[in-house]
């Protein structure tokens, strides 16, 4: 059964920082590309972030434009585990977190499997 486990949401101020994790079990992590999409309250849910399968500690990695220089996708495939490091927090990236494991992309058809969320709440 596969698992995508999320944490390290919280409270922050505009302008300070958060890491996400995203913990994997029941599938073989380093062959799936992950992804962060987030989801704000009656919307749909957007891509932020991605990074391809690797089969080191790597992988290709591409956000929206929104969010670029601001926030960091990262893997570790010797502890299951995708990161979300995001810096310089606006109130409007304030919104449920979602990781998802696929075959990579933009859209959401494109992972076959998510976690429960993590909500990020930004104060202004």
């Amino acid at each position: 059964q596969v698992q995508l486990v999320e944490s390290g949401g919280g409270l922050v101020q505009a302008g300070g920082s958060l890491r996400l994790s995203c913990a994997a079990s029941g599938l073989t992590f380093s062959s799936y590309a992950m992804g962060w999409f987030r989801q704000g309250p009656g919307k749909e849910r957007h891509f932020v972030a991605a990074i391809s399968w690797s089969s080191g500690s790597g992988g290709s990695t591409y956000y929206q434009d929104s969010v670029k220089g601001r926030f960091t996708i990262s893997r570790d495939n010797a502890k299951n585990t995708v990161y979300l490091q995001l810096i310089s927090l606006k109130p409007e990236d304030a919104a449920v977190y979602y990781c998802a494991a696929g075959r990579g992309g933009r859209s959401v058809p494109e992972y076959d499997y998510w976690g429960q969320g993590t909500q990020v709440t930004v104060s202004s």
